[in-house]
């Protein structure tokens, strides 16, 4: 695996939560900095150092939904 990707949305209560496509991680931050450095140490903990299907890269798709009156 070169690339893992996690899906990134806003909680309800604040901050961030993360969900790994393809992979049981899940992780939340306060900031996306802290969501970032969540995410690294999930992934490290997730994967052996020397395990092949450890992923080179993280990619993070944050999704942002907006309400507007109709």
């Amino acid at each position: 695996m070169t690339e893992i990707l996690f899906i990134v949305e806003e909680s309800e209560e604040g901050g961030y939560t993360a969900h790994a496509v393809g992979a049981s991680i899940v992780t939340e931050g306060d900031t996306l900095e802290e969501l970032r450095e969540m995410v690294r140490d999930a992934v490290r903990c997730h994967f052996d150092e020397d395990d092949a299907a450890r992923p080179k890269a993280i990619r993070l798709h944050l999704v942002h939904d907006e309400v507007i009156a109709a």
